[in-house]
């Protein structure tokens, strides 16, 4: 009111609001607009989809632990029926396509009733001895015949799915046998590119571990082993290798001398063989600790993987 001045009329004062109103709202939807391209408004950890607020998982993000009972665990049982990383090094992934394998499972569950045809005599080159015998048994009576049926059936699984052919000698579908001499010519006909023999020994109560055995040079009626000595050696250091760290077993100190590697020329299955063969003596069934795992399940699912991981170190040598 000082100074002279008179207030404004009413009609300029609604008009000079308009005109600033009308200068504000078009800034203030531009400085909107640069502050959401630079994303100022963006919530910290939500999608993007529908503004849920959910988190967001990054592709770098390390995968949750898996849970105690998950597959691919150490020791864990895998779908082929193997433990992973029990056996360090193990290349089960080597393939076998090509590769012949015979496994002759010791001895027959009924060679005990058939006990004339396996104490015939056979001619095993460099002497004669007996068809065949029962074999041992635990002192529970678990029978070694029932024992080595079991590891090879379970290292016929193993090498098959490697792409192994493999036959066996008898599968407990004989009224007994074969023979030792059979036994040799089943590998010799199939022209096999390894043969494993598997048995388990009955020593006296002490002795412990195993050991594989294998062909001495011989030469005489229809033995000759020059040939195999050699690859028969290298097959039997793989099995006793892979064997060893499969089932934790350390080799027998009551043989030969505590190597683990016996030589021997009176077995008519290694003296008649024309293509690399070994026996696998897979533990003490006369001592208590060794029946302890022979007759335990788990640990014949090891033995097994030992001796399909040796065959199969043989032959990608």
């Amino acid at each position: 009111m000082s100074n002279g001045s008179f207030p404004p009329e009413p009609g300029r004062r609604g008009g000079t609001l308009a005109i600033v109103l009308a200068a504000l709202i078009p800034a203030c939807f531009a400085g909107w607009l640069l502050w959401s391209s630079v994303g100022g408004a963006k919530d910290d950890g939500a999608s993007g989809a529908g503004g849920t607020g959910a988190p967001t998982t990054s592709s770098t993000s390390s995968p949750p632990p898996p849970s105690s009972g998950a597959s691919g665990v150490s020791g864990a049982p895998s779908p082929s029926g193997e433990a992973s990383g029990d056996v360090p090094g193990e290349a089960s992934g080597k393939t076998l396509k090509g590769k012949v394998v015979v496994i002759d499972p010791g001895h027959n569950p009924h060679n005990r009733d058939h006990p004339s045809q396996i104490s015939r005599s056979v001619d095993i080159g460099t002497e004669e001895k007996e068809c065949d015998t029962t074999g041992t048994a635990t002192n529970s009576g678990y029978p070694e015949a029932s024992f080595t049926l079991d590891v090879a059936r379970r290292a016929r699984t193993l090498l098959e799915a490697r792409g192994a052919t493999v036959r066996f000698t008898q599968d407990g579908d004989r009224p007994y046998g074969p023979c030792v001499d059979e036994r040799a010519e089943i590998g010799n006909k199939a022209h096999a590119d390894a043969v494993v023999s598997v048995h388990a020994d009955g020593a006296a109560a002490g002795e412990r571990g195993f050991h594989v055995i294998l062909p001495k040079s011989v030469r005489g009626g229809g033995a000759d082993t020059s040939a195999i000595t050699v690859p028969s050696r290298h097959l039997g250091e793989r099995l006793l290798d892979r064997f060893e760290r499969a089932t934790g077993s350390e080799p027998a100190r009551y043989i030969g001398d505590g190597s683990g590697l016996d030589v021997r020329g009176d077995l008519g299955g290694l003296n008649l063989s024309t293509v690399p063969k070994v026996f696998i003596e897979c533990g003490n069934m006369r001592d208590s600790q060794d029946a302890a795992e022979l007759t335990d399940a788990a640990w014949r699912g090891r033995a097994a993987r030992g001796i399909a991981q040796g065959i199969t170190d043989f032959l990608n040598e």
